[in-house]
């Protein structure tokens, strides 16, 4: 058999092993792994001994997500799928947001027609569901679930948004009895509203004055409800970007106690601090306005520590693109605008894989297999979509990661993405992809976009096996 790619010399990193060994490819499957493969190819590729792992897959991005005006996102599926596959990202997942009156499947229709054509990487759905009305839960949630869209978030923030526990309990029974797997952004609404309004009575509204809205215990609050709340239906969930302690704590008991509570956390809660968002009134901070809000270096090394021993089962950018300049991003309402009204997000995904493999991995803090499970195969089996993604292995698609351990230096001018910032200007790494494969083609050649708009295709998900 002609093969129609080798990858010679590798050393191939699963979540399971570390070992040198030739890859075989043909029709974008990997089809033999072997210490020596003694057949042709069409092309080969060295590794020259260099770290080879799955491709990645961001489990939890936002892109061309529909915004009330002015606000639009910086990134599309064209923009952000190809800072993806630069940043060694073969897999995305991002929202399909249900409009509050309107159905979940006018909501994948238009994120369909949003992301057709487009993409540089594949791409799967997860879904938002702001209205379970009768007939969504009924009816339109379990047919999709079906269809492939076997992944759903709620939130217990934001005005258009939060759920009610009573909802948030019929979400919760509606994936019980379909095998799906529920997110939940666990932070107590009614609590930060309070405290938005006595810093706004106080004048207390500079970017910086975010976090104070948003202290740990209100995370924690929501953490521990919504592991009751799934504790009451028998189900399990999935809380994502954690952020620091409290909420570690509250998701450990609940390990403890036996309940399938999974984690997920972000770069920015291992490489930002609430200093970040300004020790002053500047619009500076704006920049790094996401929720929850980056903590303090106390946390940083919580997060860490989760990230080693297995509290966290999935690490995603939370990528949310927003110009910092212009008049639909962080500057839609003004530069003294108040902090409530700033576009609320970081970018991420090109720098996602490679701050955790230069920071976590080069620097000793986590194993390499880690860095795999938690960037790559937890994603999808957690998702659906393994062992098509997120593994080495024969009969897995063949979307691969060559890394080069050199220094580099983030500068958003080298990055491919549509935003005209990244908050880790200037941060110096050890590791960057040198080359990415999207089944078996070369998407990113260390230098350059190798794809067109439309290589990635639409994946859709089968139900969790993690």
């Amino acid at each position: 058999m002609l093969l129609d790619l080798i990858i010679r010399n590798a050393k191939v990193a699963t979540a399971a092993d570390v070992f040198h060994a030739d890859i075989g490819i043909k029709d974008g499957l990997i089809v033999c792994i072997s210490s020596t493969i003694d057949q042709t190819a069409e092309r080969q590729i060295d590794a020259a001994g260099r770290v080879v792992t799955p491709g990645g897959v961001d489990a939890h991005c936002h892109l061309d997500q529909p915004m009330a005006p002015p606000v639009k996102m910086a990134d599309d599926f064209e923009t952000g799928t190809r800072s993806a596959a630069c940043g060694g990202t073969t897999t995305i997942i991002p929202f399909a947001a249900q409009a509050k009156g309107e159905s979940l499947q006018a909501a994948v229709d238009d994120y369909h027609r949003r992301s057709d054509g487009k993409a540089h990487v594949d791409y799967a759905f997860h879904l938002i569901v702001n209205d379970p009305s009768p007939n969504v839960l009924t009816n339109e949630l379990p047919a999709l679930i079906q269809s492939g869209y076997s992944s759903f978030k709620v939130y217990m923030t934001y005005d258009d948004m939060k759920l009610d526990d009573g909802q948030i309990l019929d979400v919760l029974a509606v994936a019980k009895q379909h095998n799906a797997m529920v997110m939940i952004h666990a932070e107590n609404a009614d609590c930060i509203e309070w405290l938005t309004k006595r810093l706004e009575s106080a004048s207390q509204t500079s970017a910086r004055f975010h976090t104070r809205s948003r202290p740990m215990l209100v995370e924690r609050e929501a953490t521990h409800r919504a592991i009751s709340l799934a504790e009451l239906v028998d189900q399990p969930i999935l809380i994502v970007h954690v952020s620091g302690r409290e909420a570690v704590e509250q998701i450990r008991w609940a390990r403890a106690h036996g309940l399938k509570v999974f984690a997920e956390t972000c770069p920015q809660y291992l490489f930002l601090t609430a200093e970040d968002l300004g020790i002053d009134d500047s619009f500076e901070g704006a920049k790094c306005i996401c929720s929850p809000p980056p903590r303090d270096a106390s946390n940083q090394e919580v997060i860490w520590n989760g990230l080693a021993d297995g509290l966290f089962t999935v690490f995603s950018s939370d990528h949310a693109p927003f110009k910092f300049e212009g008049p639909d991003g962080k500057q839609a309402f003004g530069t003294d605008a108040a902090f409530r009204h700033i576009p609320n997000g970081i970018p991420g995904l090109e720098t996602r894989m490679p701050l955790l493999y230069s920071e976590g991995v080069l620097k000793g803090r986590i194993s390499l297999t880690k860095f795999v499970e938690l960037t790559a195969t937890n994603p999808a089996k957690t998702y659906g979509l393994h062992p098509r993604k997120g593994t080495i292995a024969p009969g897995a698609d063949a979307d691969l990661v060559i890394w080069d351990e050199t220094p580099y230096v983030i500068r958003n001018d080298q990055l491919h993405h549509a935003v005209d910032y990244t908050p880790y200007e200037g941060r110096e790494l050890l590791a960057w992809p040198a080359m990415t494969l999207l089944r078996g083609q070369v998407v990113w050649d260390g230098k350059q976009l190798c794809s067109t708009p439309g290589t990635g295709q639409f994946l859709k998900c089968d139900l969790p096996t993690i």
